[in-house]
């Protein structure tokens, strides 16, 4: 099959830019032999918790009313605290975002006088919100009196060690890491530098919770943050563990005693895990992770060849192409707002599902500026899929993430590509020929 001319007929592909792509695509096959390792060794640890939890076809129905005896919810619950490692875990489809899985956590565990330590500068802007240092919200944690500190990470991004003593203090209760870009310009924290700052934090005072907020990070590794020390682990299902099948939901793992804190938060105390429905969800929960650590890395690949074409043609991404990748998102520094709403409008174009919709800005519930996002998605806004976004505020970085399947992330490139060209955004027979 002439595939070039498939993609001509059916999506208006040139030459030169199919060509353009296909020989990036040649540069990345060593990079990509090496996901292939880490999904083998994801996909039989996901294996293993499945077995080893018995896993039946009588765990896919579910009871009514309060939730009592909901089996396939606590089948949930043991198998993720199996492949995290942890003694407990909370996934529940009531908890409606990553945002609200970290406020559940951050609410439950957290009491007033208490203070936490952000040692990734500022959080993700949603959060932000949540802990009442943006925004104008009611029922923030600074309204119950909570402190909050920070530090920031150094010039190249990492971690500033040296600084913890002087920011612990006694009245520090809970650290949080994030792990992922966010909308930021620097690449995600690694585990080896996680470890390093959790060991030094249980050194100063071993006492301290640790919780990372792992979105975008599941199974980009072998192993989880919870391996390595940290004490918690949050995240949402409709972004990696989910596998872009979990309708909706959040989790959190970690110890008996801060799941019970936190499901306390969730229901009411003295109620606790025992009750919540889980909908006649747990058999889509956990295909969608059965199939997650073969997604992430499909997200993955793809993100590689974003990269390594925007660097091609001239443009800052974070991380690069050659660097070792701890979340599936891929920031592109366009610095004009024009590129960034063009981008999103081809990737909008290139998904499955409202591909035939045109994205513009506007005031999203949440944050600060004004944001574009493209996600033609089976899941409503579910960031494993195929999907891209950005804030419009200088220096204008739109941010790609997701593709359940490569191939998708491969056309959408190209389609991207075709539009920055028909617009003369960018020149690529001369690159070409270079």
């Amino acid at each position: 099959m002439d595939k070039y001319k498939y993609y001509n007929e059916n999506f208006n592909i040139d030459k030169d830019v199919y060509e353009f792509v296909i020989n990036i695509e040649e540069t990345l096959r060593d990079r990509f032999s090496n996901l292939d390792e880490i999904e083998e060794y994801n996909i039989l640890k996901i294996l293993k918790a499945f077995q080893d939890s018995r896993l039946s076809a009588s765990d896919f129905g579910w009871p009514t009313g309060y939730g009592y005896g909901d089996v396939g919810r606590d089948k949930v619950e043991e198998i993720y605290s199996k492949i995290f490692k942890t003694e407990d875990a909370l996934v529940r489809p009531s908890i409606a975002s990553g945002t609200h899985a970290l406020s559940l956590t951050l609410q439950g565990l957290l009491l007033p006088g208490d203070t936490i330590l952000s040692i990734t500068g500022d959080p993700y802007d949603t959060l932000q919100q949540v802990i009442g240092i943006a925004g104008n919200e009611k029922g923030t944690l600074i309204d119950y009196g909570i402190k909050y500190k920070k530090i920031e990470l150094d010039a190249n991004g990492k971690i500033q060690l040296k600084l913890l003593p002087k920011f612990i203090d006694k009245d520090v209760k809970l650290v949080t890491i994030q792990r992922s870009t966010g909308y930021s310009l620097r690449n995600a924290i690694s585990l080896d530098e996680m470890k390093e700052a959790v060991n030094k934090i249980k050194n100063i005072n071993k006492e301290i919770i640790v919780m990372v907020d792992n979105c975008y990070g599941e199974f980009t590794q072998i192993l989880e943050p919870t391996e390595i020390g940290a004490d918690l682990a949050v995240g949402s299902l409709i972004k990696n563990p989910g596998g872009g099948i979990a309708l909706s939901g959040g989790y959190v793992v970690g110890s008996k005693e801060n799941i019970e804190k936190i499901s306390n938060r969730l229901t009411a105390p003295g109620i606790g895990k025992e009750t919540g429905l889980s909908f006649g969800t747990t058999r889509l929960t956990l295909q969608g992770l059965y199939f997650a650590p073969k997604v992430t890395m499909e997200a993955l690949k793809g993100a590689l060849l974003f990269a390594r074409t925007f660097e091609k043609l001239g443009y800052k991404t974070f991380p690069s192409s050659d660097a070792e990748r701890f979340d599936i998102i891929e920031a592109i520094m366009f610095e004009k707002e024009e590129l960034v709403i063009e981008f999103c409008r081809a990737i909008q174009e290139a998904s499955v599902v409202d591909s035939f919709v045109v994205p513009y800005p506007w005031e999203m519930p949440g944050y600060t500026d004004k944001v574009i996002m493209a996600s033609g998605s089976f899941i409503d806004g579910s960031s494993i899929e195929l999907s891209a976004d950005g804030p419009l505020r200088e220096p204008y970085i739109v941010y790609f993430q997701g593709g359940l399947n490569y191939f998708q992330c491969k056309y959408a490139l190209m389609l991207v590509l075709q539009k920055f060209k028909n617009k003369e955004f960018i020149n690529i027979k001369k690159l070409l020929f270079k």
